[in-house]
């Protein structure tokens, strides 16, 4: 049996009824054995509920938004047009670009503050140089180089440095867009970011930047000068410029470059005078007519364009301009030193020590600030320039043409290397270099102790492959003139095929003659076997260690052991120096202690070091003591056994040398003749510096250390 239940009609529809909870009532349902209460629905996140009123909020504007959204690629296109963007795109990129990096800029010049500090390029000074006894020797510098108020700098002299770098700056916001973009151009396209600079740029990367050459600094450089440009007046920023700007030649400052280009203050300028200067800002490494011939022509054209541009800017007439047609020449040496004395050699010398020391640039160097402590004593430096000053007199007395030519050096250097004095030349502004430090002659017979004293640290070899073997002051060699010069294997032969053959002063022959009496008597010959003996290799290490130049020395040939070679006199002070300290040879040295605004500057001072053995020093400091007494038996103190010298000549008569020490000072003098205009070979001396332990030399020598 079936039991058939009634169909709905088809055309009808089925509805299913939804009842609402709590139709029938609260109905509460029991929990079930064995079976979980049902987990509620996670509360939605904080983001997410914001999402959705905002959502909701925002609806209606939700057509309109849709209209603004680009349709990129464009679907209304073909092709590459696709990819184009329309008018309206172009210009909501282009706003939304601007208005983002104007709120980024402004951010950014929010966040800007001016350094307190200034760096070291706006706090230039002068350089003091002491003597060693703390007593003010020199100056380097001006002292109004930063201090020059603008009030005291021509009108013209302004202008031509607008002209030049900046005729937009009383207008400008102190940065230039256009010029900047310029950098950036050649930054990305050249890796250069040179140029594109307002006079408020350069002042701010004078002061609180660094040089370097980045984006970085370059945008710092433009917020830095929008600021400034706020917080102070034009003039303040022009004269910190003009106070601050490096010209060249260790010049900051526009009053400093007036002194050193034209030897004037900066009062004292004209227009065209002023112009030359402008185009120094732009590299005096390229400007700086003096140097080249190539740099002369770059500053004649920048010379005669700034004056163009000023009559443009209508700051000079035509009138005016009309007048300005001969480049105006510079100095060719900057007047930083005292010119003419002697002090300027000493300047000289210790500069070019102290950045040696304590590892300065040029530029750091010369920006100055720093008290430099020297080792030259006032009294001894006296003495020795009167002294030769005298002697200059009486050779030019005696001999006036031969005087004209005539070159005397001399230094004095303690036996711990303190330099103590130097005679540098008559003028240091009409001569170029120091005659003290030249490496002009050879040291003739004046070299004989360094050979003797390579001998008796060394000993002899008198076969080859044999072992050495010592001698002393009383072994005997030949002391005979015209002896010929041997090896272990026989004659020394020259290039030209002849043997060579040694010979003494005046081709005097001594018979067989003890080392110790050699030197003392200044016989060549035993010292150029003795130098073959020792081996020349050896000889020239001893006279290395013991002060003398590598570079002084020539060819190792028999000749190096009669002197060849061509040291300073410094040098040859500081060699002999080493035989009074017993052997131990300390580097000589101008600079002692240097501060830099009160505070220390580390120096590389330096340290003795063993150059020959304390017996060995000994000997050869006997055997100068010998020569002395022999040769000046009434001079005083020649009963002391501190005092030791002897003189020295060469054999084709281009230099008369005396070197000695007494009281742990040593001395050595130099004559010689030298035609500059003509050649760099020296001339023969032809009897003006007298004989070699009674001329010149020794009369120079022995009043400079007269002084106790």
């Amino acid at each position: 049996m079936q039991l058939k239940l009634p169909v709905p009609p088809a055309d009808e529809t089925m509805q299913l009824r939804v009842l609402e909870p709590g139709a029938f009532g609260d109905v509460k349902e029991e929990p079930q054995p064995g079976k979980r209460g049902r987990r509620k629905a996670p509360k939605a996140s904080v983001p997410a509920r914001f999402s959705a009123v905002a959502g909701a909020r925002l609806a209606p504007f939700a057509p309109f938004a849709r209209r603004l959204r680009p349709r990129y690629p464009r679907p209304d296109r073909a092709d590459w047009r696709r990819w184009v963007p329309s008018w309206r795109q172009s210009l909501g990129a282009a706003g939304l670009a601007v208005g983002v990096s104007g709120m980024l800029l402004t951010a950014a010049y929010a966040a800007t503050d001016i350094p307190d500090d200034l760096n070291t390029f706006a706090t230039q000074q002068d350089n003091v140089y002491f003597w060693s006894d703390g007593t003010p020797m020199a100056r380097t510098g001006w002292v109004r180089r930063q201090a020059m108020p603008l009030k005291d700098v021509p009108e013209g002299v302004r202008w031509a440095v607008l002209a030049a770098e900046n005729a937009s700056f009383y207008s400008d916001p102190g940065i230039s867009v256009s010029g900047i973009t310029r950098a950036l151009v050649r930054t990305v396209g050249e890796g250069d970011t040179q140029g594109g600079s307002t006079i408020t740029q350069q002042y701010v990367k004078n002061v609180y930047l660094t040089q370097d050459r980045s984006l970085g600094r370059k945008f710092d450089e433009a917020m830095l000068a929008l600021k400034l440009d706020n917080q102070m007046s034009k003039d303040e920023i022009l004269e910190g410029y003009l106070n601050t700007s490096w010209f060249g030649r260790g010049t900051y400052g526009i009053q400093r470059a007036s002194q050193a280009y034209y030897g004037k203050d900066v009062s004292e300028l004209n227009v065209s005078e002023a112009a030359l200067l402008a185009s120094l800002l732009k590299g005096a490494g390229l400007y700086d007519p003096t140097l080249n011939k190539a740099n002369r022509e770059r500053a004649v054209v920048r010379w005669d364009w700034i004056l163009d541009r000023m009559v443009s800017l209508g700051k000079l007439s035509a009138s005016e301009r009309a007048k300005y047609t001969k480049f105006p020449e510079p100095l060719k040496q900057s007047s930083q030193y005292d010119t003419g004395k002697q002090s300027d050699y000493l300047v000289e010398l210790s500069a070019q020590y102290a950045k040696k020391a304590a590892n300065l640039t040029d530029q750091e160097f010369d920006r100055g600030g720093y008290q430099i402590y020297t080792t030259f004593d006032r009294e001894r430096q006296t003495e020795l320039t009167d002294a030769v000053t005298e002697a200059r007199k009486k050779v030019r007395e005696e001999d006036p043409k031969k005087a004209r030519t005539a070159h005397f050096g001399a230094s004095s250097v303690a036996s711990d290397g303190r330099i103590l004095a130097v005679y540098g030349g008559p003028d240091h502004r009409r001569q170029g270099y120091n005659e003290s430090n030249a490496t002009t002659v050879p040291a003739g017979s004046a070299f004989l102790p360094f050979v003797y004293a390579a001998g008796l640290e060394h000993g002899v070899v008198k076969e080859r492959g044999g072992a050495a073997t010592p001698v002393n002051p009383e072994t005997v060699y030949d002391g005979n003139d015209g002896v010929p010069v041997t090896t272990p294997e026989g004659p020394y032969w020259d290039r030209g095929g002849k043997k060579v053959a040694a010979h003494n002063d005046g081709k005097r022959s001594y018979g067989p003659i003890t080392l110790h009496d050699a030197l003392a008597r200044s016989v060549n010959t035993p010292f150029m076997q003795l130098g073959m003996d020792t081996g020349l290799e050896k000889v020239r290490k001893t006279a290395e260690a013991a002060g003398l130049l590598a570079s002084s020395f020539g060819a190792q040939v028999p000749a190096m052991s009669v002197g060849s070679a061509t040291p300073s006199a410094i040098r040859m002070a500081s060699g002999y120096s080493t035989f009074a300290a017993l052997g131990r040879h300390t580097e000589p040295y101008s600079v002692r202690k240097m501060t830099h605004n009160g505070s220390k500057v580390a120096l590389n001072t330096p340290k003795p070091k063993r150059a020959v053995g304390v017996k060995v020093a000994a000997q050869v400091t006997s055997a100068l003591t010998d020569a002395f007494r022999a040769d000046h038996p009434t001079a005083s103190g020649a009963a002391s056994y501190e005092v030791a010298g002897k003189g020295g000549t060469t054999q084709d008569d281009k230099a008369a040398w005396y070197v000695g020490t007494a009281e742990k000072v040593s001395t050595a003098v130099v004559v010689y003749r030298l035609d500059l205009t003509k050649s760099l070979e020296p001339l023969r001396l032809a009897g003006i510096a007298g004989t070699p332990n009674s001329g010149i030399p020794y009369d120079i020598w022995s009043r400079a250390m007269s002084i106790g």
